[in-house]
């Protein structure tokens, strides 16, 4: 599907509706580009985001190297929207059903670069792109702290680098970390690069991301790119980390107020099938931008319940409301599409092309 062009109100929106402030975006992949340059690194955007070529697009004519994509599903969808140049997955290829999909990628790609932690990932890898006569490039992910997936010590990824080494098929380019804010992510890379120089195994890329982590990049001198992607949206969750304002934040969702139980209640029609209800390290589920003393105190599946008993002000049935998501990731993936809203009125309505791409 492609944008669909438009220039109605917002105003005349059915309720839930993701909204997209297009100004924000623009001034937020602006600025997070020349930060990620002044600091002497690349910009890698991570797509899984927004999940829109489009905005992806925006991202590269800014300056972005290229994008991340965590699962094939999403680079299947970026590729067939013309999404064609230097691509990243983050996420371990594992069976020859996604190996298969890996490689009938490949060819369509300026540069299709994958990850693996362990030894069964990169065999496998190897020998589909030995079938396919065709060279896959390799990051060996390294858990700084985390405790998700990765490489437990530098030793481990050494061990693992030459063994990708000597694959067929196989070129090792590097290490990578999620994210740069896990605890030991410093001191894992300073001892990464001395026990691979002194064994004179190259790190051409130290690949490092997170939005929150983009307020310290001067501490990874050693870092060659950067992966971020709540920036471009951004949500509570960053205002709270410290890597945004409110006024940063380009995502909301459009919600009626259809009930007033209480006069310290509003219910309104956008739930937890719209909102998501990932908490993180914040608390309730949102902000409501015209009543920022409301709490989105708690989310079934289509009901949000508001607590208003700190308000002056407050909403009457048939308002609507803005809310800001605590997590904005997740809310497109919830929606067909997002509507692109500049002064008011909507100048484009994006199709979520990556939505569901989960394989």
């Amino acid at each position: 599907m492609k944008p669909q062009k438009s220039r109605s109100s917002v105003a005349d929106l059915d309720t839930p509706a993701v909204t997209i402030d297009l100004d924000r975006v623009d001034e937020n992949i602006a600025r997070v580009q020349r930060r990620i340059e002044g600091c002497g690194l690349v910009n890698r955007p991570h797509v899984k985001t927004h999940k829109i070529p489009a905005i992806a697009q925006k991202q590269i004519d800014a300056g972005a190297v290229g994008i991340t994509c965590q699962k094939l599903g999403e680079v299947e969808a970026f590729v067939e929207a013309g999404v064609t140049g230097d691509i990243l997955v983050t996420f371990n290829i594992v069976g020859d059903l996604k190996t298969e999909r890996l490689m009938a990628l490949v060819p369509r790609v300026k540069r299709l670069a994958v990850v693996a932690d362990n030894e069964v990932v990169l065999r496998g890898l190897s020998e589909a792109a030995r079938r396919h006569g065709r060279d896959l490039p390799v990051l060996l992910e390294c858990d700084s702290g985390f405790g998700r997936n990765g490489l437990q010590t530098p030793d481990e990824a050494l061990d693992l680098a030459k063994l990708a080494a000597q694959l067929p098929n196989l070129r090792f380019d590097g290490l990578l970390v999620f994210p740069n804010t896990a605890p030991r992510t410093k001191g894992f890379f300073e001892a990464a690069v001395s026990k691979f120089e002194a064994a004179g195994v190259p790190l051409p890329i130290l690949s490092g991301g997170g939005t929150p982590a983009l307020n310290a990049l001067e501490d990874y001198p050693m870092m060659t790119e950067h992966r971020a992607g709540t920036y471009v949206y951004n949500d509570v969750m960053m205002v709270h980390s410290g890597a945004a304002r409110w006024d940063n934040c380009a995502m909301t969702v459009r919600t009626t107020v259809v009930s007033r139980p209480t006069a310290d209640r509003a219910i309104v029609d956008a739930g937890s099938k719209v909102l998501t209800r990932e908490q993180y390290y914040v608390e309730n589920f949102g902000r409501v931008a015209e009543y920022p003393d409301a709490v989105v105190a708690n989310l079934s599946e289509e009901h949000g319940m508001l607590d208003l008993s700190a308000c002056r002000d407050k909403p009457k049935v048939g308002d609507v409301v803005s809310i800001i998501p605590n997590h904005c990731c997740v809310v497109s993936n919830m929606v067909d599409e997002v509507h692109g809203v500049r002064d008011g009125m909507i100048e484009v309505v994006w199709p979520v092309a990556a939505r569901g791409k989960v394989t």
